[in-house]
Formats: structure tokens, sequence, C-alpha cells
């Protein structure tokens, strides 16, 4: 996806539909490690196209393993069986958890020397210097691996040197991080003889250990696992290919979609991941049901609707055995009744960014009451959901879950949205194929097309709010006058902008409360709106009041700028245009009725040098925006024009299921 600074998503209302799921990051990456360190040719299919597995990629070939590629998303790994060739390198492992911490235990025993760093060659360090490895390397050197630490003391960098290995017995604390256990599980079969592991304390994210135990059986290793508290690596075991592995779904990532599902109505389906799944996150549908949602599964699929009545429900929960997944879970909380309660949560301290801290800081932003703790989060949602600019602290899953708050209705915007690529590059294209935003219809035309009356009709036709932008500026230009605000101080009338009260109600205005009437039609009124509309400053300052208007359950939208800046994502774009001749002869009608003598011919005159001044604009030019259709209305009455729009947008809507 592009590197774009961030990416707006607009007001939500429905989701339904089928995404067929990328592999999952933490059965990739000990896949490709297992493969390198057996004996025999692996191919690994469904590989998980990601930073993550990269990271690992360049790292196995920097360490002299064969990698070919064996098409889309498939690669031949030929192993080494247990010594890589390469026995001097300086890796760079970026922000992969998932990455680094195995190689680090594999590389501590492989007799070479090598320095690995986060980041890049470019930018080495990065958050992966701030997260603590200290208990995996004591538990290296309990048993003679030489490690030193390059920077601050239980940090990477590190530099892992040559050493004679010794002992058969080590201990690792298990509630910082489950990759370092799962680092020492697979490693330690490279020393060839009986290892034991006593892990201190309770083990956090057992079904991670879980993913890892059954990964090594399938390459030909097999750990005796005494509760949570003892694993025992037999020696005389040799990592042997298996063939062929398909990578599974991401199950963290299935977690998005269901929630989506079980917000947004449903169905939602995900395929790839199911009750068959080795991954413990699965088990996020479990507590989706006790929210209230509907969750029906297979072998390889899950999908989740909305609850069969009423909204979703909080929950108090022990988050020991999701502990990714229950991220989406604090975000599925801002449409839950009541207060939401995570438990046992304290390794999102110690993950891509503070997970607690980052989650409970932009919940807020979007008008939840949060309590945070060393270990839980509490999250009461907001009576009214505030548009947010969300920051993701380049975390993947930060992004991922904060777009679940589009369902708000009001809108996200989340900020480096290219942080997903870590783990799934095309999550946005794919969340948008299963999401439907709140419809916009948006109306433009030149001046005295009829593009304000089709636009108010059509609203009322399908029963959806509606926006004049041109009276918006007319009734900022009024608001000046009135404040005594000089209209062409740019500061002043930005800040008027953001202040001001504006509402619409078929043909009728209000501004601050009051009810407008024909003043907003005056020539004064319109030269105002025509300096003010001039002002970037000021369209800036509006743009999020005109977004506001998006609405359930939908809008119609009439103005110069909304099927290109305003709602680029609008579902129908129009443009409206008729003859000069035509719109002159409308016009005189208009000013005849209410009694207001005219010229036809200067009418023309002035419509023609209107065109001609609205398409020369340095702001906002009269164009037909891309993807808009050219409806000529030359030929056509007002109720002519109105049923074209509706069966166009009927159309629309036929098309997109």
């Amino acid at each position: 996806m592009s590197q774009a600074k961030y990416l707006d998503l607009p007001p939500l209302m429905s989701a339904r539909g089928t995404v067929r799921l990328p592999g999952s990051k933490s059965i990739s990456n000990r896949v490709l490690l297992l493969a390198a360190l057996s004996e025999g040719t692996t191919e690994v299919r469904d590989l998980l196209h990601s930073d993550d597995t990269e990271r690992m990629l360049d790292a196995l070939r920097m360490l002299g393993v064969k990698v070919e590629a064996a098409g889309a998303q498939a690669y031949r790994i030929t192993g080494c069986a247990g010594s890589f060739p390469v026995k001097q390198a300086t890796l760079y492992l970026g922000n992969a958890g998932t990455a680094f911490r195995p190689l680090t235990a594999a590389l501590a025993l492989s007799g070479g020397n090598y320095e690995l760093l986060g980041g890049t060659v470019e930018a080495p360090g990065g958050r992966m210097h701030e997260r603590p490895i200290g208990d995996l390397v004591e538990g290296l050197r309990q048993i003679g691996a030489d490690i030193r630490y390059l920077g601050i003391e239980g940090f990477p960098p590190l530099k892992l040197s040559s050493s004679m290995l010794a002992g058969d017995m080590l201990q690792v604390r298990g509630d910082v991080s489950s990759q370092f256990l799962t680092g020492l599980l697979m490693a330690l079969p490279l020393m060839g003889r009986t290892v034991s592991i006593e892990v201190l304390g309770e083990l956090i994210s057992k079904p991670y250990i879980e993913i890892t135990l059954a990964m090594m059986t399938r390459f030909g290793v097999k750990v005796e696992r005494q509760g949570w508290q003892k694993f025992v690596i037999f020696g005389g075991q040799h990592y042997q290919s298996p063939g062929t592995v398909y990578v599974e779904g991401d199950a963290s990532s299935a977690s998005y979609f269901l929630a989506a599902g079980a917000i947004g109505g449903g169905p939602v389906r995900v395929e790839g991941v199911g009750k068959s799944s080795v991954q413990g996150d699965v088990r996020f549908a479990e507590a989706l049901q006790q929210m209230g949602a509907q969750i029906t599964m297979g072998d390889n699929w899950m999908e989740a609707s909305g609850p069969a009545s009423g909204k979703l429900k909080a929950i108090e929960l022990d988050c020991n055995h999701i502990p990714d997944a229950a991220m989406t879970l604090a975000t599925t909380a801002l449409f839950a009744a009541g207060k939401t309660t995570l438990r046992n949560i304290g390794s999102w301290r110690v993950k891509e960014t503070d997970r607690i801290a980052a989650m409970a800081t932009e919940l807020r932003k979007i008008g939840a009451t949060v309590t945070e703790g060393n270990d839980f989060i509490e999250i009461i949602p907001p009576v009214n959901a505030e548009f947010a600019a969300i920051d993701t602290y380049d975390d993947h899953r930060m992004a991922m879950c904060f777009s679940l708050a589009a369902f708000a209705r009001v809108g996200v915007r989340i900020n480096d949205p290219a942080c997903v690529n870590k783990t799934f590059p095309e999550y946005f294209s794919m969340f948008s194929k299963v999401t439907r935003s709140i419809p916009v219809i948006a109306i433009d035309g030149p001046s005295a097309s009829g593009k304000g009356t089709v636009a108010q009709r059509v609203a009322t036709a399908l029963g959806f709010h509606y926006l004049d932008s041109g009276a918006l500026y007319r009734l900022l230009g009024l608001a000046a006058q009135k404040k005594g605000v000089a209209l062409v101080d740019e500061a002043a009338l930005s800040k008027l902008a953001l202040e001001i009260e504006i509402r619409f109600d078929g043909d009728q205005m209000w501004l601050d409360g009051c009810k407008i009437g024909d003043e907003l039609r005056t020539e004064l009124a319109g030269a105002a709106a025509s300096k003010v509309a001039a002002l970037p400053q000021v369209r800036s300052a509006l743009l999020d009041k005109q977004k506001a208007f998006r609405q359930a359950p939908g809008l119609v939208a009439d103005g110069r700028d909304m099927a290109s800046v305003v709602f680029p994502d609008a579902e129908l774009k129009i443009f409206l245009t008729a003859s000069a001749e035509a719109r002159a002869d409308r016009r005189y009608k208009q000013l005849m009725e209410k009694g207001i003598g005219v010229n036809i011919d200067d009418l023309l005159q002035e419509i023609r040098l209107r065109d001609e001044r609205d398409s020369q604009r340095s702001v906002a030019p009269l164009q037909q925006a891309p993807g808009a259709g050219l409806l000529d209305t030359t030929n056509l009455n007002i109720e002519q024009a109105v049923q074209e729009v509706l069966a166009q947008y009927r159309e629309k809507q036929k098309s997109a299921g």
C-alpha cells in the first residue's frame, strides 16, 4: 500500500462478506526457521508476505541458507541441518520479535559470531531496542552461551560469540514474553543432548507455546511438557523436513473481521482458519459469543454476525489465552453496553509499543472512559463518539484494531497506515471490501443548473440528510457580518467556521439556533460567500464540519468539491449541467415568480461570466470530478432529473449487492 501519512475511514454502517486470511505471522516465521535448521528441502506454502517474514527471509539468506521462490506465497528452503554456513554476520531485524528472539537462541548455539540489531542498515535501533530480551539471554548463558549487550543491559542490540556449551538444565521467566521460551525450545535440539527448561512464574500466552510445540513436532522433534512449568527436549533428535508445509491463516488477523461482523451486522466469514486450528487466537470467537455475537465455524472457516436482538454486551475476561486478539476486544468494547474489563494483559506492555498505554490514550480520543492498570484495562463506551486521528505507534495491531472505530458513525483517521505492512499489507483493502460506509450522493454543477433543488428532492425521496455546501459558505459570510469579522481576516474566519452551529432540514436552515430566511439569497450574501470560500484556511476549517453531515441512513451533498475533496468515496457522483440558455431561462422564471423584474439577456451574460470565473478559480474550480457522471438537464424538468439520479443510485446499490 502507499506510504500515506494517514488514511481517513468514512463512517461505517454495516459489514458483510468473505475474507481469505493471509498466513499466520507466528507460524510463518517458526516454519521458516525450522525449515532452515532441518535436513532436507521444505516447500513452505501460503506464507505470509509482510515486514516480519521479510526480515526472517533476509536473515536466512545472509546466514547462507538457500531460499528460492516457488510460486505465489511459496518458498523452497534448503535446510542446513542445524549448522548455518555463514559463521560471521551482522543482521538487522527491524521490529520483528518473531524473528529476533528465535534467531538469538538459534545463533547463540550454532558456533558462530553474530551481531543482531533492530531497525535497518540505514536506521538501526527503533522499538526493537526498547523491547526486553534479558530473560532469554540469561537462559542461554546458563548453558554456556557467550552473549554481550552492545547497548543497554537487558535489551538489544546483541553480540553472539562462539562458545563452549555445557549443562542440561536452564530456567526462564514465563511472565514477560512467551517468545523467550519459544526461542529456547526451537534452538535447544541443536545441542544434541537432553536439556530441560524450567519456567519461573506463570507462563503467559500459552497458546503460542502450543503453536511452537506443534511446529517442532511437524519437523520431527518432540518435547515432553510437564504441565506448563517444565519442558524436556530429549537428545538425539534432529529437525527433518516434512516436505511441504501449508501455513494456516492468521487467527489474530481474523479477529478484526469477526469483530466487524459482530458490530456491523454481518455475516462476515473468514477463511483459512477454523476450529481445527493450532492457534489459540481462534478462541477470540468465544469472547465475541460472550458479548452476544452469533458465531459459526467449520474446520477451516469462522463466521460472525451481530446479536440476534439488541446491542453487544460488555464482558470481563482473563485474556491470557488470546493476548494479541484481546486488543480487538478493546475497540469492540466501544460498541458494547456497559464496562468491558480485560485482565492478564501485562504482556501488552512489552510488545511493538506499550499497548495498554497506547490503547487507553487512543480510546479516550474517541470519547471512551478508560482505566488502565499494570495488567488490565477497563473501557466504558462514549455516549457520543468523536472523530479522532488515531496514532498507531508503528504498531500494526493498533492500526487494524482502530479501523473498527469507524463503525461509531463518525469515521476515524488512521495515522501511519503503512505500519500494517508488518503482518497484513492488504488489510485496509480487504477491510473496505466487507464494510459499507454510510452512503453519500455528491451532486455538483454550474450556477442555475438546478443542483440544489435536485439534491434536496433526492434526499427527501431517500430519507437521507442534506448538505448544501454553498449555503454553508453563505452562512459563514452572514455570521461574519453579524459578528463584525472582516471577510479578509482568514484566521478569524477560520476560527468562526469551527465555532458556528449549522443545521439543514429540507429547504430550511438554522445558524446558531436561529432560522435563516431570504437574507441568505441576497447578492450581498452571495458576494460574501465567494470571498470566504476562496480562503484555503476557511475551506480546511469547514471540512470536518461538512464531513459531520454524513450520518445514517445517508447524505446527499450539493457543492463544488463534495465529490473530489470532502467525500471522494461518494457512492454516486453526479455533475448536473444544462445549456447556458436553459439555465438563464430557469433563473428568469424563478425571479419573475418572486416579483423581481430582470432582463433575460442580462441573466444569460451573467451566467456565462460566472461559468468562466468559476472554472478558473484557484480554489475548488468548477469541473467534473473524477468518477462523476454527467447529467445534462437541458431537456429535463426537475422531477425527471430527480428520477434519473434515483435510478442511478439504485443501480449502484444493486451492483454493490
